[in-house]
């Protein structure tokens, strides 16, 4: 079922690329975000990609405080990722994209680390409007094996500054994201 999906959004994602702007995507940029988890879990975000010259290598990171809600009360998370992706143009503004990180979330009392690959689309679909669409596999301490699908856009006012949101669901866990984006 998720590999089905996985394929018809893929799918769906092709066609619009003839519809984008001139200019290359970006893998240049930072971005402020604001994190919401499924289980009572939400806070704020730091992330960011550089690109290796016209490699098509990138480098990636990124940090979250998150506060969650247990039956012991409140508990101050704070994760971390970083890792490496490569892109390949399929066609004129999308890129087939390949990730692989290391993923850590630490509550003082617990740790949880491991990797995460993943795979995906990345399509400029208009001048102000991107998206992606990737599947993602994890192995951590306590989610070994499990698989998820993330979608995601970005609106760009300019090519500087754009909004973005994404949603990643898999094996009942849920994360949102929204954030504020600064490409260069």
């Amino acid at each position: 079922m998720k590999t089905s999906l996985f394929a018809l959004a893929l799918a769906a994602a092709l066609p619009f690329s003839a519809h984008a702007q001139d200019k290359e995507l970006s893998y240049n940029w930072v971005e402020g975000n604001y994190v919401n988890l499924d289980n009572s879990t939400d806070g704020w975000g730091l992330r960011g990609s550089y690109e290796f010259g016209t490699s098509g290598l990138y480098a990636l990171g990124g940090y979250s405080w998150l506060d969650a809600d247990t039956v012991l009360g409140s508990v101050n998370v704070k994760a971390n990722e970083f890792g490496l992706g490569y892109h390949h143009s399929i066609a004129d503004q999308t890129d087939l994209i390949t990730e692989v990180a290391y993923r850590n979330a630490d509550t003082g009392t617990q740790n949880i680390d491991g990797g995460r690959a993943s795979v995906g689309v990345r399509s400029a679909m208009t001048r102000n409007f991107e998206g992606f669409v990737k599947a993602n596999y994890y192995d951590l301490s306590d989610y070994s094996g499990d698989v998820s699908g993330t979608v995601g856009a970005q609106y760009k006012f300019n090519p500087n500054w754009g909004v973005t949101a994404e949603a990643e669901l898999g094996n009942g866990d849920q994360a949102y994201l929204l954030g504020v984006r600064a490409s260069f």
